[in-house]
């Protein structure tokens, strides 16, 4: 039985970094060069509060992978190994950090505190989204400086960038699950109750 459990986060994990690697193909670059909404942090925001830490950081670890096999490599986003396995690998996984907030959410959401619930939720999300672009906004200073405007402080614009695409993501995403948890809060509710991080009632 608990075989089967564990083989059913496996698979929603899953489910979920294919998922956030295909909302990866819709356009999301906005008015501003180089800023974008990452629309894969909603499916990865849902699970960290369905599962916690553990699965959501294998998703986003994961959706890392074939971001950096599928879109980075090919696209030109990958200038050498360290940046790749910096900008890709390490920064999807930390998306996981949402789930830091998952045994308060799943007590105030199983307690039909939707207020409480979103707050905790919120707080995730803000978390995880602060600590993937805090990685691309070092990568941006170190590795991408000589790609900045000319005469322009590399700090200055890779925090533009990085910044402007971290608050973008994090009020879409926070607007969605929003939502979400509004219309359909049994979608952060798991029916066996359990998760690889934690043991919640």
């Amino acid at each position: 039985m608990q075989q089967h459990k564990q083989l059913v986060v496996i698979l929603e994990t899953a489910i979920i970094a294919a998922f956030a690697m295909a909302l990866t193909y819709i356009p999301h670059t906005t008015g501003v060069s180089a800023i974008e909404l990452n629309y894969g942090l909603i499916p990865i925001a849902v699970l960290a509060m369905r599962r916690g830490l553990v699965p959501a950081a294998w998703a986003g670890f994961v959706w890392g992978i074939l971001d950096l096999i599928l879109r980075g490599i090919g696209g030109g986003s990958v200038l050498n190994p360290l940046q790749g396995i910096l900008e890709y690998p390490i920064a999807f996984t930390l998306v996981g950090l949402m789930g830091l907030t998952f045994a308060s959410f799943q007590k105030a959401v199983r307690g039909s505190e939707k207020v409480k619930a979103s707050g905790y939720a919120f707080a995730g999300i803000i978390i995880g989204t602060f600590a993937k672009y805090f990685i691309h906004f070092i990568a941006g200073v170190v590795f991408w400086g000589a790609y900045a405007p000319k005469g322009a402080n590399v700090w200055v614009y890779s925090l533009i960038v990085n910044g402007g695409s971290a608050l973008f993501s994090t009020v879409l995403t926070i607007v969605v699950v929003g939502v979400l948890l509004t219309v359909a809060p049994q979608l952060f509710v798991a029916k066996d109750g359990k998760s690889f991080s934690t043991k919640a009632a």
